[in-house]
């Protein structure tokens, strides 16, 4: 099977899978911040929890749930800076995963990634990897909504966790994004063969 890459485009490639599969694991996973509410713990991503109070009919009570799901709706995310950063990280993961898609489709497929195109995936890399750190970078702003300050002992703000941590996914996420901006970019640019000129 023939191929358009050469050996670092190659590399490229496999990094550029790795990359976008950390970005987007990280993103769809709420483990983004970590606290407990009514001793249970309870963890947040830009658009999915888990753990959350429910009313107890029977008992006439407040109780955790001890389960993870998405937001109801967009407007169901507690903060707007939450919601952009859903948007905009989503954005950036889904630019990095066609460009990887693409990349590993050009070991296998001759003459579909020329040197030229190369350096535009690298780009692109770079913008999404632009897009998800920005993400990452507005993330603290939603910590003062109401949710997070009930779970992180009523002390956290802006920039500011109160009891609360960061997550795995946080920094899988932003890896990622800073991986694809870094070594990819700079990979794509000798990712594609010369093309062949012919005479006709």
């Amino acid at each position: 099977m023939a191929s358009s890459l050469t050996c670092a485009g190659v590399v490229w490639a496999l990094l550029s899978f790795l990359c976008a599969a950390t970005s987007c694991i990280g993103f769809f996973m709420p483990y983004w911040l970590l606290g407990s509410q009514m001793g249970k713990p309870v963890s947040f991503g830009t658009f999915r929890r888990c753990s959350y109070p429910v009313r107890d009919e029977a008992r006439g009570g407040t109780v955790m749930l001890e389960q993870c799901g998405r937001y109801a709706s967009f407007q169901g995310i507690p903060s707007l800076e939450w919601r952009i950063c859903t948007v905009v990280t989503g954005t950036g993961c889904g630019l990095l995963l066609l460009v990887a898609l693409t990349a590993i489709m050009g070991c296998c497929v001759t003459d579909l990634i020329s040197r030229t195109i190369g350096r535009v995936a690298g780009g692109i890399q770079f913008v999404g990897g632009l897009l998800i750190g920005s993400g990452c970078a507005l993330y603290p702003l939603g910590w003062d909504s109401e949710e997070v300050r009930q779970t992180c002992g009523n002390s956290s703000d802006q920039f500011d966790l109160g009891s609360c941590e960061i997550g795995w996914a946080y920094y899988c996420t932003g890896a990622g994004a800073v991986l694809a901006m870094l070594l990819c970019t700079w990979m794509a640019c000798f990712a594609g063969k010369k093309q062949k000129h012919y005479p006709y």
